[in-house]
């Protein structure tokens, strides 16, 4: 059974009198963050909570992770396809709907209303039905049913608007210092087929009470990666459309501008993805 996982991502914004804070970027990652998506088996996956933080992995980040103990849990090569209006409705939206090969589809959407501590939640949708029915509902259609992503496509006026290749390594470890049984951090080291490089540290929780451990276990493990306390890095789709379609990145930037943002917060161009 495939289920909806609610996602935090964050990147490191000033620093205030009461310490660190994070907060979410234009969703994903956003603009979206599509990277770090998890196969969860059975019910397991009800409730849990996704906490990860993008940076930008160097020549020795691989050995790095074998130093600290991490484990190569595989390498795997997949291709996103995502798909908007020519006026990129969904993405200004903040909704982003992709399908990755031999995977199936998936629609990032706003989770509750609000901001949650420094974190936006957001939810992602799996279930065709259940997309298909938000689809409509932020495209405004009416009368095309719950039936399958693909067949609503042409009605709906969704096209392709970005496609690439993803090689990707994934890695796991438990820091040194922490309880065993705790859930592992994972690491994902990806590079798109046009040449951008990217990595993404995550941890999985079932509350949001968790979330501010695992967001110390995430900055720890990044600061002994090696990655600049102040590093922020963008998701592969904003890349994407930066250096090929930068007239529809310019769009986004300029709406996610328009947006009210908490006193603090990242340079838009920052925050995307």
């Amino acid at each position: 059974m495939r289920t909806q996982r609610r996602k935090h991502t964050i990147a490191k914004t000033s620093r205030k009198k009461d310490g660190k804070r994070w907060q979410s970027c234009l969703a994903p990652s956003q603009f979206p963050a599509e990277d770090g998506q998890i196969p969860l088996p059975g019910s397991m996956a009800q409730g849990l909570i996704e906490v990860e933080r993008k940076f930008l992995p160097g020549p020795g980040t691989e050995e790095r992770l074998q130093e600290l103990g991490g484990t190569l849990e595989h390498r795997v090569t997949f291709r996103d396809t995502y798909y908007d209006t020519p006026e990129l409705s969904l993405m200004q939206a903040d909704h982003w709907l992709r399908r990755r090969e031999d995977s199936g589809w998936e629609l990032k959407c706003p989770g509750a209303a609000g901001v949650l501590g420094h974190h936006t939640e957001y939810k992602e949708l799996t279930a065709e039905p259940t997309i298909v029915a938000q689809l409509c509902k932020v495209l405004g259609a009416d009368g095309l049913g719950a039936g399958d992503v693909a067949a609503v496509l042409g009605p709906l006026g969704l096209q392709e608007v970005a496609s690439f290749v993803t090689m990707r390594s994934a890695w796991k470890l438990i820091l040194l210092g922490t309880d065993e049984e705790e859930p592992q951090l994972r690491v994902d080291l990806d590079t798109a087929d046009f040449g951008y490089a990217v990595g993404e540290v995550e941890a999985l929780v079932h509350e949001e009470a968790e979330v501010p451990a695992a967001l110390e276990k995430i900055h720890r493990l990044s600061s002994m990666l090696g990655v600049p306390a102040q590093e922020t890095a963008p998701a592969k789709l904003i890349v994407y459309l930066q250096r090929f379609r930068p007239q529809d990145y310019q769009r986004l930037l300029e709406v996610n501008s328009s947006k009210q943002r908490p006193q603090g917060t990242e340079d838009p161009d920052n925050c995307l993805g």
